[in-house]
């Protein structure tokens, strides 16, 4: 890595602690129809929960994150399951204000890099994280989290690996999220439990709304 790589990457990891320190509870967000974009972000931040990661799992991915940035730049936007360098450029163009990927290749790793958009890639094992490490990222995505070994991998993870911190997301819920948080090398956490698919299908924000709140007041 030049020195110039170097202190982008530095900056980046700062730019992630910002974002994970106003998170905590990070919503990974599919969109299944345009007309839920802005009311179901808007339940979520009555809720508390301002910093969305808007995956690219539907079609819907790019126009939700466009128009978010457009009309609600009080929330912090995020764009997740990023695959490969196509969407990544894509995400970029559309306004991500950060990139999360369910897995790493050296690649993506490499694009990350040169990206002005800070990237949090995902990981599952020692090996993927030294792959990220010798690039100069310190911060993760543990995922899928509970089938990754869950806290027992985080505990693991923090002996060789002492300055990276992870944003554990697969399997945290309202049981656990504290477990999780409780970590000294756990940011934030990543979840779906407050976007109930019948609520979103039946525009009931208010149980969105509510779920958000509910679930950050259970937070140490």
């Amino acid at each position: 890595m030049t020195p110039e790589q170097q202190t982008r990457m530095s900056e980046k990891v700062k730019q992630i602690d910002a974002l994970a320190a106003r998170a905590k509870i990070l919503p990974v967000i599919v969109i299944n129809a345009e007309s839920e974009i802005l009311p179901l972000a808007d339940a979520l931040a009555a809720g508390g929960l301002t910093v969305l990661e808007v995956t690219l799992r539907s079609q819907y991915g790019l126009k939700a994150i466009k128009l978010l940035r457009e009309h609600r730049p009080g929330l912090l936007v995020g764009a997740g399951t990023v695959l490969d360098r196509t969407m990544l450029k894509a995400v970029e163009q559309a306004g991500a204000q950060f990139v999360v990927t369910p897995g790493c290749t050296q690649d993506m790793l490499e694009a990350g890099v040169d990206s002005p958009v800070p990237l949090l890639p995902g990981v599952a094992s020692a090996s993927e994280i030294m792959m990220g490490y010798a690039l100069g990222y310190r911060r993760f995505k543990l995922f899928p989290a509970e089938v990754s070994g869950g806290v027992a991998a985080i505990k693991a993870f923090a002996g060789p690996f002492g300055d990276v911190r992870f944003c554990p997301t697969g399997g945290v819920n309202t049981g656990n999220l504290n477990t999780y948080l409780d970590q000294p090398n756990v940011m934030c956490v990543g979840g779906t439990w407050m976007l109930d698919k019948a609520w979103i299908q039946a525009g009931h924000w208010a149980q969105v709304e509510q779920c958000s709140r509910e679930a950050l007041a259970l937070l140490d």
